[in-house]
């Protein structure tokens, strides 16, 4: 009753109106769907997002090759495969493909069939996905939510590519969910108010033209005040600078806000100012990731203090994330499933950093779409924090809303943490 008898894949939109692929498994008893997202700022290491490249079809962005290994090469290898099986469903797809980065195939075609296998898997036994993969978890994930656009999310004058804002001081994710939608209305308010644009960039976050980073930085504090909150205590901040964007000849160059050049101990100086000047908890690729030397340096500096996450520095990679928490480069790895291009590895990758004491995020990337899969990871995988995008656009709504079915269906065992806690 569990063994695959179809797999079918379709060329579909993500959010940016970019095609990506679908792919539906199907078995006796069950059947999964999924969509497989995609990154505008992307680490170079990361798996390969298969594009077929005809600059007359869809600007060269069309998947049509990687939907036809689903249903062709990929299909005719795992009909007849247990579909409750996800590891070896896995690793027979990345022996098949040969390549280190799964180019051959195409990592979107690989996690698309990987992650809609988990959802039949999860439908034969009439569970919700993370029950399925942890039918103990209970954990629910504080929000990191992504308000302010900037870098290469959104067309404006802002270098650093998001600041968040965290809702740890909340007493459940239903309220944490209140407390980032009334700040993100706050936040509208205050720069309508100051004469900026309230269009919204690729993750739904505000994309205004400031003056300077910390003009971005001074309209959160603002905003989790006017709506009625303590920053630090009920919402912190969170930064992801993406600063690798940022990265040429040795610098970093602040050219969107035409702040001149820094060195990797300037950029160092710059997040120790900052996290003294505002309640930040968390800073994602503070560093350009194959900046090892000052990773080192950034963790030794602020380490005990916040949360130094690696996302294109690690690329939810075990081999990079053993790497560095042999060399306490960080203290916690964002987790892409597309980055690595399976479930299997990315759980690989949350279950080492978990082991190590890290914490691990589990994230969205900038082209999404109404795929929920990551949702259901968070819990099932107990990882306590979430990154989805600001309170805007079905696309990222998508996961809050699963997430609050799933604390729903949770009911008294749901906890929801702050991970940034001493007692935590």
């Amino acid at each position: 009753m569990t063994a695959i008898t179809q797999v079918h894949a379709r060329q579909v939109l993500d959010s940016r109106g970019n095609p990506t692929v679908e792919v539906e498994v199907t078995t006796k008893a069950g059947f999964g769907r999924a969509i497989v997202p995609s990154g505008a700022s992307t680490g170079e290491h990361e798996a390969c997002e298969l594009r077929d490249g005809n600059p007359s079809i869809f600007n060269g962005l069309s998947v049509m090759n990687a939907v036809n290994n689903v249903n062709t090469e990929l299909f005719e290898r795992v009909k007849g495969m247990d579909v409750q099986d996800l590891k070896t469903l896995d690793m027979t797809m990345i022996e098949l493909d040969g390549t280190p980065n799964k180019s051959r195939l195409g990592a979107n075609a690989i996690l698309g069939l990987s992650m809609a296998a988990a959802h039949a898997a999860a439908n034969e036994k009439n569970m919700m996905l993370w029950e399925h993969l942890n039918p103990k978890a209970s954990r629910m994930p504080v929000p990191m939510m992504n308000v302010i656009n900037g870098g290469s999310h959104a067309d404006s004058s802002v270098d650093f590519q998001e600041f968040m804002i965290v809702p740890l001081g909340a007493a459940s994710f239903t309220q944490a969910l209140r407390f980032g939608t009334e700040t993100f209305h706050a936040l509208k308010k205050l720069l309508k108010e100051a004469g900026h644009s309230t269009s919204v960039g690729d993750e739904g976050g505000f994309a205004p033209n400031l003056g300077s980073n910390e003009e971005a930085m001074n309209f959160l504090v603002a905003a989790i005040e006017r709506a009625g909150y303590v920053p630090g205590k009920d919402i912190a901040i969170a930064l992801d600078p993406a600063v690798s964007e940022m990265f040429e000849g040795g610098m970093y160059h602040f050219k969107r806000s035409g702040g001149g050049c820094k060195t990797s101990d300037e950029m160092i100086e710059l997040w120790e100012k900052w996290v003294r000047d505002y309640p930040i908890v968390s800073i994602e690729d503070g560093l350009d990731e194959n900046d090892w030397e000052g990773w080192k340096k950034f963790h030794k500096a602020l380490g005990k203090k916040i949360q130094i996450v690696g996302d294109d520095f690690l690329v939810t990679n075990t081999k990079f994330l053993s790497r560095a928490i042999s060399e306490d480069a960080a203290n916690a790895i964002l987790i892409k499933v597309n980055q690595i291009g399976s479930m299997t590895e990315a759980m690989d990758a949350i279950h080492m950093a978990h082991d190590a004491k890290w914490r691990a995020i589990v994230s969205h990337r900038s082209g999404e779409t109404e795929d929920i899969t990551i949702a259901d990871l968070v819990v099932a995988m107990e990882c306590g924090q979430i990154k989805t995008g600001s309170l805007s656009r079905t696309d990222r709504i998508a996961k809050y809303n699963q997430l609050l079915r799933i604390e729903e269906a949770l009911g008294d065992k749901a906890v929801y943490i702050n991970p940034f806690s001493t007692t935590e």
